[in-house]
């Protein structure tokens, strides 16, 4: 078996909502659990950045030309699974995720879920964009990730409560 870690560096820059207790601990358990479900060698860093509402609007109208807030945003530092190496701990970096915590809040509530699962699900979803996958490629691989991000949560505990598939 590959010896799979992962560091993520996260930074709170907001103070609109409460990171609840143990959020950080779930979100590097999910990480690796994605990383060992894409048979991912080696070691891994990730920096996560939580960030208010108007932050991510305006990284987003820079990085996407979208002026609205979004719940979360990847910058991928590697390409086709080459990714630079942190000479120091020997860890592929591949990149940033940026969550809008008042977002994440939010869309928990609409979902019906804890701000926990939210936050963790926000963090797979972008750790799958930074190895590379692209749910705006289509329909099949839109459903591919949701497979990946939902298989990585129910191994932390992080069941989802309802179907994601809604009535027309």
């Amino acid at each position: 078996m590959l010896h799979k870690r992962i560091k993520l560096v996260i930074t709170n820059e907001q103070d609109d909502i409460k990171i609840p207790a143990g959020v950080r601990i779930l979100m590097r358990r999910a990480c690796t659990a994605t990383l060992y479900g894409e048979n991912f060698d080696g070691s891994a860093e990730v920096y996560v950045r939580f960030v208010d509402n108007k932050t991510i609007r305006e990284l987003n109208m820079k990085h996407r030309g979208k002026d609205d807030v979004t719940d979360v945003l990847s910058f991928p530092l590697g390409e086709n699974g080459v990714y630079d190496v942190n000479p120091q701990t020997g860890a592929k970096m591949l990149g940033d995720v940026v969550i809008a915590v008042p977002r994440a809040a939010e869309q928990s509530k609409e979902y019906g879920h804890s701000i926990q699962r939210e936050i963790c699900y926000l963090t797979v979803h972008s750790l799958l964009h930074l190895l590379g996958y692209d749910h705006e490629q289509g329909r099949i691989e839109s459903v591919r990730m949701r497979e990946k991000e939902e298989a990585a949560l129910m191994q932390v505990g992080l069941v989802r409560n309802a179907s994601y598939y809604m009535e027309s």
